[in-house]
């Protein structure tokens, strides 16, 4: 894997105006990077602002009532955000291209599988419709389709959950994005399928090289799939690290909580652990620390501003007053 970043994301503020009032601060200034052939997971609740970032990087926020107010969003090399519609359009699906969490209402029902896998090679690579029904045929044959052929002209509510997410897959793949990102890709799907389509993500990647940004509640996702992640809370990134230090080492109490909620195959547990209260709305986030008012740890001082993201050991970013940056902490989560 690769030190030379393809996605470098800087201050990154995406904002809904709600009235004249009020103002979402969905998410409110983070800070992240994706190497060449790594994947980052962004974990956390839902209404954390994970699939808000993730439209941020394919300039999909409906406007309005969303923008953009603030940062930087470079892939390799190129500020997104400094680009035209016209050129945004042309970078989608093909520098970069998004796996959505519901297939169903992603895919167009009145066109079959065929046609939508072949749009960004027709597109993009600009093939006549010949080549590119053969290249949508190796596609589908790729992400593990045995009657390709025939798919090929089938409709989306003539396949599975399953099935319709892997042709979102050839879709992605089409054009070998340089990122692909997996918006809770697995959600809809039972175990079983799950496992297959997490199989055939990482297969793929390996083929291509390209970079995949995960975005996910599920920390069983995680430890299977990717290479680092950032856990996101109320629009901020409050803890980064690699997989196997968070799971081993995790540092932000609101970590700890995810990671504690999960079941145990070694534990012998009636009822599992849980974070009281609930993800405070976009805009009226608390002051200071905005997990302290779930956190059994808060202080006084945890409301009086908002802690900074700092380096707390070896690769390891922690947002919390509990922590000094020595990597060794003031006090034990």
């Amino acid at each position: 894997m690769s030190n030379e970043r393809i996605l470098d994301v800087k201050g990154l503020k995406t904002q809904f105006r709600i009235d004249k009032q009020k103002v979402a601060k969905a998410v409110d200034g983070i800070d992240f990077h994706i190497n060449k052939g790594e994947t980052l997971a962004i974990v956390g609740e839902s209404g954390s602002g994970k699939s808000i970032t993730a439209l941020s990087i394919m300039q999909l926020i409906p406007s309005p009532p969303g923008k953009i107010v603030e940062g930087s969003i470079e892939l390799d090399g190129v500020d997104l955000l400094g680009l035209s519609e016209k050129q945004m359009t042309a970078t989608r699906g093909n520098d970069v291209a998004m796996i959505f969490q519901e297939p169903m209402t992603s895919l167009n029902p009145v066109f079959t599988i065929g046609t939508q896998v072949s749009e960004p090679l027709r597109k993009h690579k600009k093939l006549g419709k010949k080549e590119a029904k053969k290249q949508t045929i190796e596609l589908l044959k790729l992400v593990g389709f045995p009657r390709a052929e025939d798919i090929f002209h089938e409709y989306p509510h003539q396949l599975s959950g399953g099935m319709r997410q892997r042709a979102m897959i050839a879709m992605a793949l089409s054009c070998a994005p340089k990122l692909i990102i997996a918006d809770e890709p697995t959600t809809a799907l039972d175990v079983t399928i799950q496992a297959q389509i997490l199989d055939l993500m990482l297969d793929m990647k390996k083929k291509t090289g390209s970079s995949i940004l995960m975005i996910t509640h599920d920390l069983g996702v995680v430890a299977e799939t990717a290479d680092r992640v950032a856990v996101m809370y109320a629009g901020q990134i409050v803890e980064t690290s690699t997989v196997k230090e968070l799971f081993v080492k995790p540092k932000h109490p609101y970590t700890v909580g995810l990671l504690n909620s999960m079941p145990k195959i070694d534990q012998d547990s009636e009822r599992l652990e849980s974070i009281p209260g609930m993800v405070p709305p976009a805009h009226n986030f608390p002051q200071g620390c905005r997990f302290a008012p779930r956190c059994k740890h808060a202080m006084d001082k945890c409301t009086e501003a908002v802690p900074d993201l700092i380096e707390d050991g070896l690769n390891h970013k922690v947002r919390c007053v509990l922590y000094d940056g020595s990597g060794k902490g003031v006090t034990h989560v």
